[in-house]
């Protein structure tokens, strides 16, 4: 559906852009990568300066002031992120580096409490590597075999897909929101099939959380990961969210200081909740800066961000089919998209495609995304994605379609 005037007025409208010292002081650049990693505004950008320039200190290990501080801000980040994805309890809320390591944590610590021989892992056809290969790991270790949902001719994984979770099945892990395609699954009913299976839901959100209203709650999973950097934070911080029955059972992830209750010469005795997974010093600045983050987009609203974010990525999916040299790598419908769109320029490589556009100062990405079976499975070997954030708007899809059409030009006269 073509989006009215007015929903085009508002996303040609943009309060935002000037938050992101990146984009404001670059006012030719047109950022269409988030989904990789988000912009950062000025606030978050500050927060993290301002715990190294006044609380510098590590958390939970002084009872100086400066300590202290650093203790509560985390306490209170840790607060805000649960509150952020509706989960009840604070101390189920582990700080790890990004997605990638919480569900490293989640593969390793539930496979050693869950798996044995014959068991099953089930993950679907679309899962970045980052939810795939952690799971081809454990089930190597522990003799379990990884099987996977693939995706109807609509993109979707259906209910007969659904029905092959069988008893077998000890851990379900999907994605919330494709890499590639943008699409969204509906972890509700995936979530309730795994647990007549008698399986536990993982659930990456990485894709999900920056861009749609979360309620863990609601979405009935077990686990959910995600990562600050691609929702407006600094690099080098993520979360992870589990229940705390099962946080509890699970062995640690990584071992050393700050995990332990007491520790003998043959032995240890774990650190409760939230303590025993987070192994060391904890990455403070990006902790605050996260918090920063969260407060920036609730200042904004959730709602707000989904809408604007949804018509972008209507807008973007609707110009580009528009242009007949393009296809597009999944739904042609733009309210199917989260975010990203993967497309390609016929008879020309994405990694020209990007190359050509960055000559004009347009970012998007190119490749296989860190998802080669949904490629394969698609019959692709590489595309390319453009991906919208909130301070994105109308003149960057625009800037978009020149481009391409000069790659056009450029490859065919």
């Amino acid at each position: 559906m073509s989006l009215t005037e007015n929903e085009l007025a508002s996303i040609r409208e943009n309060p935002y852009r000037a938050d992101f010292p990146l984009l404001a002081g670059n006012p030719g650049l047109v950022y269409l990568d988030s989904a990789a990693t988000s912009q950062r505004p000025r606030s978050v950008l500050d927060a993290a300066l301002r715990f190294y320039e006044t609380m510098n200190a590590n958390a939970l290990r002084g009872l100086y002031r400066l300590s202290v501080e650093a203790t509560a801000a985390t306490e209170e980040a840790r607060s805000r992120i649960a509150r952020f994805i509706g989960a009840a309890d604070p101390a189920e809320i582990i700080f790890t580096r990004n997605a990638s390591e919480s569900l490293n944590l989640a593969a390793r610590s539930l496979g050693r409490l869950l798996l044995g021989q014959g068991d099953e892992v089930v993950i679907s056809i679309m899962e970045h590597h980052s939810n795939l290969i952690p799971w081809q790991q454990i089930c190597a270790e522990r003799g379990a075999t990884l099987s996977y949902l693939y995706l109807d001719e609509d993109y979707r994984i259906s209910e007969d897909e659904l029905a092959k979770i069988s008893p077998r099945a000890k851990i379900v892990s999907v994605t919330q929101v494709s890499n590639v395609l943008g699409v969204a699954n509906d972890i509700a009913a995936i979530a309730a099939r795994a647990h007549e299976a008698g399986a536990v839901c993982v659930v990456d959100g990485a894709q999900s959380v920056p861009h749609i209203a979360t309620d863990v709650e609601k979405l009935g999973c077990d686990f959910l990961a995600f990562s600050g950097h691609k929702m407006l934070a600094p690099m080098g911080i993520g979360v992870l969210w589990g229940t705390r029955a099962l946080l509890e059972a699970m062995p640690p992830f990584l071992t050393g200081g700050e995990m332990i209750d007491s520790v003998s010469e043959q032995g240890a005795v774990w650190a409760p909740l939230p303590a025993k997974f987070e192994a060391g010093t904890q990455n403070g600045g990006g902790i605050v800066a996260l918090d920063e983050a969260i407060a920036y987009l609730e200042g904004i609203g959730m709602a707000v961000v989904e809408r604007r974010e949804a018509l972008l990525a209507r807008a973007l999916a609707d110009a580009l089919s528009a242009l007949p040299f393009i296809d597009i790598v999944g739904p042609a419908e733009g309210e199917r998209h989260i975010g990203s769109v993967a497309f390609n320029v016929r008879g020309v490589h994405p990694h020209d495609v990007a190359s050509l556009l960055d000559m004009h100062t347009v970012c998007i990405r190119a490749g296989h995304h860190c998802a080669e079976p949904l490629l394969k499975h698609l019959g692709q070997n590489s595309t390319c994605r453009a991906s919208v954030a909130l301070y994105n708007d109308a003149s960057d899809i625009d800037r978009l379609v020149d481009g391409l059409e000069n790659v056009w030009r450029v490859f065919n006269g």
